[in-house]
């Protein structure tokens, strides 16, 4: 490919960053600019979208992502990403136990009561969509006496805010395979390692989970609209926060240096794999997990591990069992550069394909004559 250096082009290039800024900065003189507690506050869904496909948990930067790029998830995930590459490796934690969470909700759509009780939590599932009108005009003063409202007069928490799985019930039960241990396989490390097909479970699971939000949804729809046979139920929804341990520098005991606010799902689906006709029939399983608050990215990672669980043991059958094509397509970041890079100049090959169509129009114009 190539391309022509333009006259004057970095003055050009200058004057359109400049331009961005002053889109940014145009505003009211009454208005304040947005600091990045308020965006990771006000606008915490968009805020755990950008944390989960940035790959980075830092709920700091990804507020300045989300303020520099004017709120386009694509380049904040983008500019987290890249600013994550820039930084050593220290230290690998240890394979942590999600039935640690401290949840802040935590649902089961496939039994009435689960161990612990259900927990609806904040969310969006049970509100109208409608617009609120007096949101327009919301004061500092109202705004502010909100929490008052809501909080005076509850109990003070008591008891754990951790509850058992309800997966542990069904394999307790035998309705699900247990989990061997010893055939645990290393994790396939994606920032360091190209994705090479066939590629492992864990190599699938890491993609998904900084992949694209509307990328995942929109192929595991497909299988759950016929283009695939996973008709899963959810077993849990967690979101909560993850306490993150690290060894200890010196005494090298596994210490909590923090938490992550994650979503975590596993949904349960009926098909019976091959290998496992002289066993007992099983429910088989699907599981997603991100960071953030995203409960559609995660169930329909879960879908998608569970499509391509089968697609990897009997052959894809639709796109939503295909690794290579579910793998290499929900990543935003890769997908919005490559569709981007149209927008660069592109004058010799186009003039390439102008020659040509001259050519062919001028024989045929003869053999016409």
């Amino acid at each position: 490919m190539g391309y022509v250096a333009i006259k004057g082009g970095g003055r050009a290039i200058e004057g359109a960053a400049d331009a961005l800024e002053l889109l940014r900065t145009r505003q009211a003189e009454s208005a304040q600019p947005l600091d990045t507690d308020t965006i990771e506050k006000q606008l915490y869904f968009l805020h755990s979208r950008i944390l989960s496909e940035g790959g980075l948990y830092h709920p700091q930067l990804a507020s300045l992502a989300i303020k520099q790029s004017l709120g386009d998830t694509l380049e904040a995930s983008f500019a987290l990403r890249a600013y994550r590459s820039t930084k050593p490796r220290l230290l690998e934690t240890p394979v942590h136990d999600t039935g640690n969470m401290r949840l802040i909700r935590r649902i089961s759509a496939s039994f009435k009561e689960i161990p612990g009780g259900q927990m609806l939590g904040p969310n969006t599932d049970y509100a109208l969509r409608l617009l609120r009108m007096e949101l327009l005009n919301e004061s500092p003063e109202q705004f502010q006496a909100i929490a008052k409202t809501l909080l005076a007069g509850l109990p003070q928490q008591s008891g754990a805010d951790s509850f058992p799985k309800v997966l542990d019930s069904l394999r307790a039960e035998g309705l699900l395979p247990q989990i061997n241990q010893a055939a645990r396989e290393q994790p396939f490390d994606i920032t360091r390692n190209p994705l090479i097909f066939p590629v492992p479970r864990s190599a699938a699971l890491a993609t998904m989970a900084r992949g694209e939000t509307g990328s995942l949804l929109a192929i595991a729809y497909s299988n759950m609209r016929g283009y695939g046979d996973v008709h899963p139920t959810v077993a849990e929804l967690r979101v909560g926060y993850l306490p993150v341990m690290l060894p200890h520098p010196i005494t090298g005991e596994l210490t909590e240096v923090g938490e992550v606010l994650m979503t975590e799902c596993e949904v349960v689906a009926m098909y019976t794999d091959k290998d496992q006709s002289n066993a007992l029939p099983t429910f088989t399983l699907g599981y997603g997990a991100c960071f953030g608050h995203n409960e559609v990215k995660a169930i329909s990672m879960a879908i998608l591990d569970r499509a391509l669980q089968k697609g990897m043991q009997d052959g894809p059958e639709n796109p939503s069992e295909d690794p290579e094509f579910v793998l290499l397509h929900v990543d935003g970041i890769d997908s919005m550069g490559f569709a981007s890079h149209y927008k660069m100049p592109h004058y010799v090959t186009f003039q390439s394909d102008m020659d040509r169509l001259r050519t062919t129009q001028q024989k045929q114009e003869a053999s016409h004559e």
